[in-house]
């Protein structure tokens, strides 16, 4: 093999032979992206990525080696194309998975493990396996690193924290969210910048990244010398958050829907009565009088802008549904369908989903699609005084997640499904932009790297109303944030099966509220038991939806009532430390709630504890995610804390045994925090 196969620029170095080719490139702090592809004519698209600006990185050759450093990481390519990545000192972060024949010669060894040992298995780093078109199934393997722990990658329902060991399936459904950005305890943070359909597996012998369809590999990958160096080393290649506005940081009020404006502000007017301040109220889905009207129906909603601006008189913003779904019965429908403005159906007819009528969903990767979209929101909501939106269904939920039979504007859905999401949230966040506003914050469903700079507050979606859900959810928004994705929020109590007169559901609510507190926003919303059939089951030819039992604070009696009204009060006195965690992550991209780990990277422990987190640097929160639990441990680690309730000093490393009664979640705040303060009303009484 001749030394031309490697090739050195200013900013990257690269390989090729025989039509493959491969390049390295510095791109952002202490970061390198990685391209490759068996077809010269087709690099990867951008994907979650920014042009970010980038020093000057170091470029070398050493003998049969290819060198690129770039602040705390170094990538090599050897003469066959085999890629390791190192951090400053040297050690290796990350190397690609080969097992072939190799009499060429002999490059480096990790452990007892030599990658260019011969080997009979054939086993490839990279491979690229042509499918029908330009594109392939591409699968890219890394060596298995021992005692490594791995977090992030979005959204999952199940309680693991720790990645090391799981199979994820790279794909948006509801109340899965991929956000494929996974950060190592081995000091380095990994992105698989391609919304490809596919999995990813982290195994005991090696992991392994499949995408159903690509043209390319693309990732990137950072080293740090903490999780926060390697967290703010990715914000600053995908993007922060906006500022969230104040309004934002108190309680909202939500159930499954709302079915007029008069019940609407009626509950508002409860909440404003009773002297509980009330952030944002919701109109939840079938307002419309049509899947893709996108507008109120007048027969419930008769004068919108008197309701907003009552709203707004009282302190409360209204947040509009916005589903993707549209029915051929739509004003909208005709223009959109030739316009090509909606996904296609690959096979069969165009019905993409049947939840109260056969509709098919937009397709938002098309830029007219998202302008015709954000158009319609403008006219009917924005001009009325509606400047939050709910966007719902943002996976898409596919009545049957068959990717393959599936398009869009940019390709089909294995190969860039995974992006709908991120271009769902861009319609909102340009349109808002483009009007002036630069707090923009849209509630969805899902959300994909990048999503982020895109104002998304991901919610975890349809989850039943249990505990096993509720600790599902502790795992989900903790490793949400180490994806990125500082606004997260759930459906306090679940979202299906929670009974207002059942007693085991009020200890649930109870739970759930006092941890929602403690997350980046407190939201009140579920499809409560027992339901109210709607009146008229079909009007117009359309079908009607259903609404839930009572959702508010007062909803499960007055006990509980007492504990939530108690609780959301804590949140207003906590409106200033959230709104500097809120600060802190647009400036940087911290997240809210974090592991254990984030803020005691050196501790051993606080890398295992699972059950347990910070929210931001100052409180250390450990929810009750069990029915019938009284008290349990807690890992207070080395340094000064305060029992948040009881003012009591203590000394930390070491468990801790923490009394936890109905009324009473156990918060530990370090010595000399100013939050301290917010608990003191409740100390006074507990």
């Amino acid at each position: 093999m001749a030394l031309d196969t490697l090739a050195l620029e200013s900013h990257s170095i690269g390989w090729s032979y025989n039509g493959d080719w491969l390049m390295i490139e510095a791109h952002g702090p202490d970061g390198l992206r990685l391209r490759a592809s068996n077809c010269p004519a087709r690099a990867a698209s951008p994907g979650a990525l920014l042009d970010v600006a980038t020093s000057d990185p170091v470029v070398r050759r050493d003998g049969n080696i290819a060198r690129i450093e770039q602040g705390n990481i170094a990538a090599e390519i050897d003469l066959q194309g085999r890629v390791r990545f190192l951090d400053r000192n040297g050690r290796v972060l990350l190397e690609e998975k080969w097992r072939q024949r190799d009499t060429v010669t002999k490059f480096w060894t990790v452990g007892t493990d030599a990658t260019g040992m011969i080997s009979a298995l054939g086993i490839a780093g990279r491979e690229f396996m042509p499918l029908h078109g330009d594109v392939s199934r591409i699968t890219v393997r890394f060596e298995a690193k021992p005692g490594e722990r791995l977090f992030g990658m979005g959204q999952y329902q199940q309680p693991n924290l720790d990645l090391a060991g799981c199979i994820l399936e790279l794909a948006q459904r509801n109340s899965q969210a991929s956000v494929p950005f996974v950060l190592s305890s081995d000091g380095y943070g990994f992105l698989w910048n391609n919304p490809a359909v596919g999995d990813v597996c982290f195994a005991a012998n090696g992991a392994c990244w499949t995408a159903q369809a690509a043209h390319a590999i693309d990732y990137w990958i950072t080293a740090g010398d903490t999780p926060a160096a390697i967290v703010r080393n990715y914000a600053a290649v995908t993007g922060t958050v906006p500022k969230m506005p104040d309004f934002a940081l108190g309680l909202w009020q939500s159930k499954l829907r709302y079915r007029t404006q008069d019940e609407l502000l009626a509950v508002a007017r409860d909440y404003h009565r009773r002297g509980i301040p009330l952030a944002v109220i919701v109109a939840d889905f079938f307002h419309w009088p049509v899947q893709g009207d996108w507008r109120f129906d007048p027969r419930e909603w008769p004068d919108p802008a008197a309701m907003t601006a009552e709203l707004k008189a009282m302190g409360t913003e209204l947040l509009v549904s916005v589903w993707p779904t549209v029915d051929p019965r739509s004003e909208n429908y005709p223009e959109m369908a030739q316009k090509g403005y909606l996904v296609r159906t690959r096979r069969g007819i165009d019905i993409q989903q049947d939840f109260l009528g056969n509709t098919r969903f937009i397709d938002p990767t098309h830029p007219g699609a998202r302008a015709f979209l954000w158009d319609r929101l403008k006219r009917n909501y924005r001009d009325l005084g509606v400047k939050l939106f709910w966007l719902d269904e943002a996976e898409p939920e596919y009545t049957a997640y068959d990717f393959d039979n599936y398009r869009y504007h940019t390709g089909g859905v294995p190969e860039v499904g995974n992006a709908y999401p991120f271009h769902f949230a861009q319609a909102v966040h340009d349109g808002l932009r483009d009007e002036g506003e630069t707090e923009i914050v849209s509630l969805v469903r899902c959300a994909w790297a990048g999503s982020q700079r895109q104002g998304a507050l991901v919610w975890s979606g349809d989850i039943h109303s249990s505990f096993e859900a509720m600790r599902n959810q502790l795992s989900a928004g903790l490793n949400m944030g180490m994806a990125g994705i500082p606004w997260w929020t759930t459906d306090i109590g679940g979202f299906h099966g929670g009974d207002v007169d059942d007693p085991a559901f009020h200890e649930l609510m109870v739970r759930w509220f006092q941890w929602a507190v403690f997350t980046p926003v407190l939201r009140m919303h579920g499809h409560r038991d027992p339901i109210t059939p709607p009146a008229e089951p079909f009007r117009d030819g359309v079908a009607q939806c259903d609404t839930g039992a009572g959702n508010e604070l007062w909803s499960f009696g007055e006990a509980v009532f007492a504990i939530l009204r108690d609780y959301a009060a804590l949140r207003e006195r906590l409106r200033p430390y959230v709104a500097w965690l809120m600060a802190t992550a647009h400036a940087h991209g911290d997240p809210l709630m974090r592991p254990m780990f984030f803020d005691f990277p050196d501790d051993a422990r606080c890398w295992s504890l699972d059950d347990q987190y910070m929210f931001g640097p100052d409180l250390l929160v450990a929810p009750i995610v069990a029915a019938g639990v009284a008290e349990r441990d807690v890992y207070l680690p080395v340094g000064d804390w305060v029992d948040a309730w009881s003012g009591d000093a203590v000394t930390g490393g070491c468990l801790v045994r923490c009394a936890a009664p109905i009324a009473r979640i156990p918060v530990f705040v370090r010595v000399g925090a100013a939050v301290a303060s917010a608990f003191a009303e409740d100390a006074a009484t507990s």
